[in-house]
């Protein structure tokens, strides 16, 4: 009798259609995934679902970005320990700091290789130790 390895919970915050259908056809076999495309449909998956990481993307259209989000999240005490992993096409020192102080964990570019992004994603969840 084999055991299937139970997947990780994954909420992937990304307004572009082409990179959530990469992103799923790229995470969905090591990761259960929710997809959002804004802040409102990001605020429901939160209350339906439970994740154990959340990749965002910085810029998302509407009235807030993936960073007000991420600090927002930061304070409420069900959520602040959720490991939050920023991907952006913006990449100067500046975005990674202003990043970093919104409450990200890891923050990585646009493009970005997949072996990084299935790193930083396994890593997250074994620093936060999340089995």
């Amino acid at each position: 009798m084999t055991s299937e390895i139970q997947k990780r919970k994954l909420l992937v915050v990304e307004d572009d259609e082409d990179s959530q259908k990469f992103l799923n056809l790229f995470l969905k076999r090591r990761f259960e995934l929710q997809m959002s495309n804004s802040a409102e449909t990001f605020y429901e998956k939160l209350e339906n679902y439970e994740f154990d990481l959340i990749l965002m993307d910085v810029s998302l259209r509407g009235e807030k970005d993936g960073l007000q989000l991420t600090q927002e999240i930061k304070k409420i005490d069900k959520y602040k320990n959720i490991p939050v992993i920023a991907l952006t096409a913006h990449a100067y020192q500046r975005d990674r700091a202003e990043a970093y102080k919104a409450g990200v964990n890891y923050f990585l570019t646009k493009p970005v290789k997949n072996e990084l992004l299935l790193e930083t994603l396994l890593t997250a969840l074994e620093e936060h130790n999340i089995n």
